[in-house]
């Protein structure tokens, strides 16, 4: 149950909030409209902590991607570069901590290309100067033979993803860093805004998931607060964090205050799953399936277990005739919904796994019937 609003009359008075509260818990979740003032309340939490060359708030959000940006060859058009503002705090780990493979860690998971962090000499307004920038490429078959494609222009969505695996690489090193002597053992606080803003609902849950998880490993203590405006992603955090402080800002315009509700110990805020769960009974209906669905079906799989007070998904899939434990179907979620595909290019099923696909769902259909009204009367073939 949500409490009374609290009302304050800036951001300031909110992000002081935040870190009061901080001082006994460990995270702290918030769900606010784009335009209510989300990146400019990570900005006044990141400044409370600020004194001269001191710091303590790692953050993302849009800021944080100004830092890259393109120099596009435009003499050549040949070689294309994503420079880095070297000036920033942000990069201080980048020479001495391997960040090249720290930051492939992350990206394999989402996206087919790779890359190469990279120095150079060049010369601008008469001065010469030293940059860093990274370089993209991925292996294409030319003549039947495997060949590096070098200094491809990545997507926008592609740079995202990128930007924000470089994020979770020195978010782990802060989390991890546990001495004066690290390179980010000035970090008490991870402040996130929006990871997500270009991603779709299917990436919402495997950003929201994996998130969640590295924050589990989370043992010094670090202070952690995660806004966004993205319902889906709010949803899965707050299951993947259950202890973590909820909360709702809006903005009143009219009286140029600030509203901040407690969501008390609410777990699910949405119910996400039932929508989720009709698409993917029009999907199997269209037999369009793709590898990430297994990921959306595990998820509802997940909720509805955790509803029923089961301990492990597993125990919402049907069993077949010949699967008297129902272990065949549930290793195949298991190992279909950590698939490593790629965020931007669908994985099309064989047919196979999509035969297994509509048997697990038609089966949890039946053994769990939601309201018929939300599936039209048409049988999973």
């Amino acid at each position: 149950m949500s409490s009374t609003p609290e009302t304050m009359n800036n951001l300031n008075e909110v992000a002081k909030h935040f870190r009061k509260i901080l001082d006994t818990k460990k995270y702290i979740l918030l769900y606010a409209y784009n335009g209510t003032g989300k990146t400019r309340l990570s900005m006044e939490f990141k400044n409370l902590g600020k004194e001269d060359d001191m710091r303590d708030t790692l953050y993302f959000n849009a800021f944080t991607e100004d830092l890259f940006y393109w120099d596009n060859d435009l003499d050549n058009d040949s070689e294309r570069e994503l420079r880095l503002n070297r000036k920033s705090r942000f990069f201080e780990g980048l020479e001495d901590l391997e960040m090249d493979t720290r930051i492939g860690k992350f990206l394999v998971r989402y996206a087919d290309f790779d890359f190469k962090i990279l120095n150079k000499i060049v010369e601008e307004d008469g001065r010469t100067k030293e940059i860093t920038y990274v370089s993209f490429y991925k292996e294409e078959v030319i003549d039947g033979i495997k060949e590096p494609v070098e200094h491809i222009k990545v997507s926008r969505g592609e740079e995202n993803i990128f930007i924000w695996c470089f994020f979770l690489a020195i978010a782990l090193l802060a989390i991890e860093s546990d001495g004066e002597d690290s390179v980010y053992s000035w970090v008490k606080y991870i402040y996130i805004d929006d990871p997500i803003s270009s991603l779709d609902d299917n990436n919402a849950i495997t950003i929201a998931s994996h998130l969640g998880q590295l924050l589990k490993k989370n043992s010094n203590k670090k202070k952690i607060v995660i806004s966004t405006h993205h319902t889906l992603f709010f949803n899965v955090m707050c299951n993947e964090l259950g202890k973590a402080k909820k909360f709702i800002l809006s903005h009143d315009k009219n009286e140029n205050r600030y509203e901040l509700v407690d969501m008390g110990h609410m777990d699910t805020p949405n119910f996400y799953h039932i929508a989720m769960l009709v698409e993917l009974y029009n999907i199997a209906l269209s037999n369009n399936i793709y590898a990430y669905h297994f990921n959306i079906l595990r998820s509802v799989l997940e909720k509805t277990a955790t509803f029923h007070g089961f301990n492990n998904f597993k125990a919402c899939i049907k069993k077949d005739n010949d699967d008297l434990d129902g272990v065949i179907h549930g290793r195949r979620i298991d190992l279909l919904s950590h698939g490593n595909y790629s965020m931007f290019e669908p994985v099309d099923m064989v047919p196979e796994n999509k035969e297994h696909f509509k048997s697990i769902l038609k089966g949890f259909l039946n053994d769990f019937p939601f309201n018929p009204a939300l599936f039209p009367d048409k049988e999973i073939n």
